[in-house]
């Protein structure tokens, strides 16, 4: 395999699901063309970063006349994921011979992405295949040129283990259900969970600081995408990962003014315990976080123990949304208005106290369903500033 280009050289970068699943796709439709009959390994662009990397094949075979199968293994580099060595197949089907003539000649779309096994489906978006942006731009744009003239392909990704590795996600949080997601906006895995990665992350936030005095930080991939959908200016949005504290405090060192800490709400809410690295293996606290703060508010005791026995924060939230539907109270605007307050309060401490900086920060939360559930007042103030007009 062509080792992925990492800035730092003690954590080794790998490569996102999509690589995979594309690299098998492109195996497949080789072996059906008999271009080689067998490859070991394929050639594919990744498209962000513009770089060609080579992916080795363990496996490739005809389930028929015209439909192949070909098996990949993941490899995510230096990073705690769980879905490494899991593997992919991606079964490619010809469906449809034209003329000849031109790939505009038959009815069919010349490719059809779908889902299989283990592959999620989003129960937000009428239960489609979880195949996001960047895995659809990357399969399409290596597998059409590929193609025979008047030749259409079915291409279905099947991951064996899917299912069972997405009980340990985070997905179901994001509608994502029965299977993990080929989600990412790029092709290379960088070990975000790694402490040397940390200075990948400083250099980017340098580099924005030069230019935007306010910056949003998002810590993965849900936040970056629903940020764009939103309209927020990307030269000014940081990715964070787990790395928060950190990275609040170069903020301050850099000089920034004022920060929106943008987020699903089952990671920003450690923040107002004080948890400044937010990967699991760290630390959690969400229930006693949430539960605290729905006591301060006046929820009934009952009910904060109730809240405290969820299992998740997502939890946690309907519990509240269904006492407000049935008794036309706002405990959600209340407890997750004060989540929000106390979040900014205690970013705002934590640099002032490692940086001796002075820096704005507000926050905005949102739910599974990328709608948002609260918005601090600072936070509201600095996403007005920071949209694009």
């Amino acid at each position: 395999m062509t080792a992925p280009f990492s800035e730092n050289a003690a954590s080794r970068a790998g490569y996102t699901l999509p690589v995979f699943a594309c690299a098998g796709a492109i195996a497949a439709l080789r072996h059906l063309h008999d271009d080689p009959p067998s490859p070991h390994s394929v050639t594919l662009d990744l498209i962000n970063p513009a770089q060609v990397v080579e992916i080795p094949i363990e496996q490739v075979a005809r389930l028929g006349p015209t439909t192949a199968l070909a098996i990949t293994r993941s490899d995510p580099g230096d990073n705690l994921d769980l879905t490494r060595n899991t593997p992919i197949w991606s079964i490619v089907e010809i469906r449809q011979r034209g003329s000849g003539v031109g790939k505009q000649d038959f009815p069919l779309p010349a490719i059809t992405l779908e889902g299989g096994e283990g592959l999620g489906r989003q129960v937000n978006a009428e239960n489609q295949p979880a195949i996001y942006a960047y895995a659809r731009t990357l399969l399409l744009s290596n597998l059409e040129p590929l193609l025979h003239p008047g030749e259409a392909i079915g291409v279905t990704i099947v991951l064996p283990e899917g299912r069972s590795l997405a009980t340990r996600t985070s997905n179901a949080a994001f509608g994502v259900v029965e299977g993990l997601s080929l989600l990412g906006t790029s092709g290379i895995s960088q070990p975000l969970s790694a402490p040397g990665q940390l200075e990948n992350f400083r250099a980017a936030l340098r580099q924005k600081s030069a230019t935007h005095s306010a910056l949003v930080f998002c810590l993965g991939e849900n936040g970056l995408d629903l940020a764009s959908n939103l309209g927020i200016d990307p030269g000014c949005v940081v990715k964070t990962a787990n790395w928060l504290g950190p990275l609040l405090v170069e903020a301050g060192m850099q000089g920034v003014e004022s920060i929106l800490l943008f987020g699903y709400h089952g990671k920003l809410m450690k923040l107002a315990g004080g948890i400044f690295h937010t990967h699991h293996h760290v630390a959690d606290g969400r229930q006693e976080i949430f539960a605290a703060h729905c006591a301060i508010a006046g929820l009934p005791t009952s009910d904060v123990q109730r809240i405290f026995a969820c299992d998740t924060a997502e939890a946690a939230l309907k519990y509240l949304q269904a006492l407000d539907a049935n008794t036309g109270s706002n405990w959600v605007g209340q407890v997750y208005g004060a989540i929000a307050q106390t979040i900014d309060q205690r970013s705002a401490e934590y640099i002032r106290a490692h940086s001796d900086r002075s820096v704005q920060v507000g926050s905005v939360l949102f739910g599974r369903d990328r709608q948002i559930i609260a918005k601090s007042e600072l936070g509201s103030a600095i996403l007005s500033q920071v949209l694009l007009s």
